[in-house]
């Protein structure tokens, strides 16, 4: 098969916008993503779209892919959506470089949008809950926010770790969103605010938890053959790996690792020819705090019982070894459920070309992405490299 290079990929601002509707922001995460295109690209130029969301709210369930992309100019060409909870656009990723890689398509569009803070906060949790076991979970109470905290009790039950660990991830990733304009919730915080916040799921307090938010993003693939009509500086998808779980936390053996994840995680590592030690750095779905802890071990970047150490060690700080979550990750820069994975490739993609400001990771070649649904019925990983003197 072809290889598939991203040739532009472009988000919104997250946050609360209340003004905006969900075509208008597909239509900026679109058009900052041909923006981003060094030699430009005619919308004619795309041959299928593959749109993520939730459609949080009941907004445009049925055919929510053609009415966001007719709504960019795009008519005429195969238009779906995928929802698969919060991976969803990751999944509309990984759908489009399948299309180019198969030959199917030259370019493909992919991306995600939600609109989420036009509800009460009942409804909120309500569409966050159909993320998760339906009959065993939701209906009989269990919260989003409550599945990762028996993940979470269970992790420090086991592991050396405490709830400064948890707090130790929302630290950095303030530190890291309050460098990112796109943000949601873009300031810093101190250990000490994120240790005293009040409870939400013992043991995750409000500082643990990442934002609801509005936003889209958007990402263009291009095959080998029409690379270099756009760019010479692409990022190459050197490996993709996706996996499903059961949905139900009470179905599964173990709490303290997402197994979807794991898999995923080595596939995408068997089909780039690279391990963990490869990635420069990497944008994990940290939805809760206990989330980047499980990411760090099951994407291999240290043993079972070992996420703790690369947090006391600076090794996943913003200029460690490992960067993790430079944009802030779902809890500082925001989690629009539908826009999340395209808005984790955004960031990679600006990584890669060194364009990320003052959260510019040094000198990378080879970033990782790493999108979750629900509490890891599915996963999704992208390793992307950037390739030198094409």
């Amino acid at each position: 098969m072809r290889d598939a290079y991203i040739i532009g990929a472009g988000q919104t601002p997250f946050g609360s916008m209340p003004d905006r509707s969900y075509r208008s922001l597909f239509l900026t995460a679109f058009e900052r993503a041909v923006e981003s295109v060094p030699h430009g690209i005619d919308e004619d130029e795309i041959d299928e779209a593959v749109i993520g969301s939730l459609g949080v709210g009941g907004r445009q369930l049925g055919l929510s892919g053609p009415a966001a992309t007719e709504h960019l100019g795009l008519h005429g060409i195969p238009s779906s959506r995928i929802e698969n909870a919060c991976a969803a656009s990751g999944y509309s990723v990984r759908q489009a470089v399948q299309a180019v890689k198969s030959g199917m398509a030259d370019v493909a569009l992919a991306g995600g949008v939600e609109v989420m803070t036009d509800m009460s906060g009942d409804m909120t949790k309500y569409w966050l809950g159909v993320s998760g076991e339906t009959e065993w979970e939701r209906l009989t109470g269990t919260t989003f926010a409550g599945v990762y905290a028996q993940m979470a009790s269970a992790y420090l039950d086991r592991y050396d770790a405490t709830r400064e660990h948890l707090s130790m991830v929302a630290v950095k990733n303030h530190a890291n969103g309050a460098k990112n304009p796109n943000a949601h919730l873009g300031f810093e915080c101190s250990l000490d605010d994120a240790m005293s916040a009040p409870d939400v799921a013992h043991p995750l307090n409000l500082y643990h938890c990442c934002p609801t938010s509005d936003g889209a993003a958007a990402v263009l693939v291009a095959s080998e053959d029409v690379v270099d009509e756009y760019t010479e500086e692409p990022v190459r998808v050197a490996g993709v790996g996706a996996s499903s779980e059961r949905v139900g936390l009470f179905q599964r053996e173990e709490y303290t690792t997402i197994a979807s994840s794991r898999r995923a995680g080595e596939t995408a590592y068997d089909r780039a020819g690279l391990g963990a030690s490869d990635i420069d750095f990497a944008e994990v779905h940290d939805c809760f705090a206990i989330a980047e802890l499980l990411a760090y071990e099951d994407l291999g970047f240290c043993d079972p019982g070992g996420a703790p150490q690369l947090l006391d060690d600076g090794v996943t700080d913003l200029d460690g070894d490992l960067p993790v979550n430079a944009s802030g990750g779902l809890k500082s820069k925001g989690h629009p459920i539908g826009a999340t994975g395209a808005g984790q490739i955004a960031e990679a993609f600006k990584q890669l070309r060194g364009k990320a400001g003052e959260r510019q990771v040094e000198d990378p070649t080879y970033g990782l992405t790493h999108n979750v649904g629900g509490s890891g019925g599915a996963a999704v990983v992208h390793i992307l490299e950037r390739e030198v003197g094409r």
